[in-house]
């Protein structure tokens, strides 16, 4: 499906969805707590991860996690310490091509993984510098052994604020975590108790109005972010008053696409870091966003671990541009054709389901142009 994208002006108010990131977690909380389960959540990779957890329930020999890396990350060490051995989890082949970083009891298939044996308590020595989710789905099913386990850290880690949602999930269902001076300690067998906290709104799709409306001089309404949130994207509240010259995007990976768009409008250069595991995600995002930016006319270098971005050049339209299978990178373009001198094709916008069901029909609400062709 092609959508032609017009230049346009937003107005008016927006409320967010819930938190994607916050929802895996706080289902998985609910299904160990042995509390129902919702009926529906919204976005692809949530759904994945509640379909998952009904598998697990009903004792199915197969999960299917698409391209949701979460559902794999956070499902797979919980299969394993709930002794589900030759349970198979299949996905999408960009996301069978991510790391594990763990040398879980698995053998590869032709689809996936299959589950040969047990998670076992002990010392886990992790990378941190490949993915926070492969920590936070130890941090949930270590609890569940009979005895007591580690998480020693090798490297730094990356998008630590993902893992500060996962010891705040547990820790409202009663689990405990100690830190350690390099990881944390994980006390077990502990029982995990049933909360009602709300799930938060998601500063991820909350970014990308808010920086819509500091690029045109306000007219936009946000509701439904808590400024209290662990959330790491809150950290865009201050990038759109203030966009430094050097940005690391270690700890809040999700928002370089937005912060990106910034850079690209703003008469300055601006130099981004610490992104190399960018690459490993639904795209190799450092690579798609220089090329969706390069197309829209902005002089963009794209570096090992980062990107280097020189702005202030208005964007042109009369230009496709692509996807690239990734959601974030369909909301970028989105954002990115209402600044334009002209209109856009967009191929691939449906991926923004993945994580923002409603996008479309919020930018339409709040005044974008938008043209579906089959």
């Amino acid at each position: 499906m092609t959508r032609r994208l017009m230049p346009a002006r937003l107005g008016g108010t927006v409320t967010v969805p819930d938190s994607k990131s916050a929802w895996h977690r706080e289902l998985i909380c609910r299904f160990l707590a042995s509390q129902p389960l919702p009926q529906h959540v919204s976005g692809d990779d949530v759904c994945r991860t509640l379909a998952g957890l009904r598998g697990l329930q009903s004792g199915v020999s197969a999960v299917d996690c698409g391209a949701s890396g979460s559902t794999l990350r956070f499902l797979l060490p919980l299969a394993m310490a709930l002794n589900r051995t030759g349970m198979e989890f299949t996905g999408s082949s960009r996301l069978l091509e991510r790391p594990l970083s763990v040398p879980y009891p698995v053998e590869r298939t032709a689809k996936g993984y299959r589950v040969t044996g047990s998670l076992s308590p002990g010392c886990y020595a992790l990378r941190g510098d490949e993915t926070s989710q492969t920590v936070s789905g130890l941090l949930m099913a270590l609890p569940l052994l009979p005895s007591p386990s580690e998480i020693v850290l090798t490297t730094p880690l990356v998008s630590r604020a993902y893992v500060d949602m996962t010891l705040d999930a547990l820790r409202r269902h009663g689990v405990t975590v100690r830190p350690t001076e390099k990881g944390w300690q994980i006390p077990a067998p502990q029982t995990f108790l049933p909360d009602e906290s709300p799930v938060e709104g998601d500063w991820s799709a909350g970014g990308w109005w808010l920086a819509v409306n500091a690029l045109q001089g306000g007219g936009i309404t946000v509701q439904g972010l808590s400024r209290s949130s662990r959330q790491p994207d809150r950290a865009i509240t201050g990038y759109v008053t203030r966009l430094p010259e050097t940005v690391d995007v270690s700890q809040s990976p999700d928002l370089l696409p937005t912060l990106a768009l910034l850079a690209a409008v703003l008469p300055q250069t601006t130099r981004f870091t610490g992104g190399t595991f960018l690459r490993r995600k639904e795209s190799d995002r450092l690579h798609a966003v220089a090329t969706v930016l390069a197309a829209l006319g902005t002089t963009v270098q794209e570096l090992p671990d980062g990107l280097l971005i020189r702005g202030g050049t208005p964007l042109r339209g009369g230009v496709t541009l692509d996807a690239f299978g990734d959601h974030r990178i369909a909301m970028l373009c989105a954002c990115a054709a209402l600044l334009c001198d002209g209109p856009v094709l967009l191929r691939g916008g449906d991926h923004v389901s993945k994580s923002y069901e409603g996008f479309w029909r919020d930018y339409t609400l709040l005044g974008g142009k938008v043209e579906v062709f089959d």
